[in-house]
This record gives structure tokens, sequence and C-alpha cells, in this order.
């Protein structure tokens, strides 16, 4: 099971990053791709979200679920709104992406020790 969500989250990342860069150039099927990347991605988050005891690892996953809730909104905003607005969601969610990415394990190795 971990190895689909891994899987998921690679195919996903993968079509979210070509979507996002062929869109500037009007590809009708760049926001399809996108939103469908965005979802895998988003799945192969959820695979990996456990109901934690900590709070701060608690916390940690559901700012990561924010950051794919975030990319998922950027795909649709590529269908509902005229310019490059979607960016801005884009950018927010890959921010919280990042940060947690570096958080969980820290403290994962903190609570094993």
């Amino acid at each position: 099971m971990k190895q689909l969500t891994y899987f998921l989250s690679i195919i996903g990342a993968v079509m979210i990053l070509f979507g996002a860069s062929v869109y500037i150039t009007k590809w009708i099927y760049a926001p399809y791709l996108f939103c469908v990347g965005s979802v895998f991605f988003a799945l192969g988050q959820m695979g990996g979200f456990i109901k934690e005891e900590d709070y701060i690892l608690r916390r940690l996953r559901i700012q990561q679920m924010l950051g794919a809730f975030a990319i998922i909104l950027s795909g649709v905003f590529m269908f509902i709104l005229e310019g490059n607005e979607w960016i801005v969601c884009l950018t927010i969610g890959a921010i919280l992406e990042l940060y947690t990415a570096f958080r969980i394990p820290q403290e994962e190795n903190k609570r094993e020790k």
C-alpha cells in the first residue's frame, strides 16, 4: 500500500509540473492534466495519513492536506479564472508542502529517539 501511495504522489507531481509548464502554450488539455495530477498527488498524500498520537505530527499532516487542497484548488482556478491568478494558490500549496516535507521527517526522527 505504501508503494502505491508513493507511486501516486510521484506520478501526480510529474503531471502537475508538466501541466503547469505547458499551460503557458495555451494547450487545451493542460488544465485537465494539472487537475488529474493534483488529485493523484493529494491521494498519495492522504495515503500516508495515519491517526497520529503526537499533536505536532497531527498538525503537520493537516497542513500537508491543506497544501494538497490548495494545489487542487489552483487547478480549478485554471478553468474558471481568465488570468494567471491560479499561480498564487499553487505557490501557497507548494510552500505548505515544502515546509511539511522537511518538518515531518524531523519530528518522526525526534519521536524515535
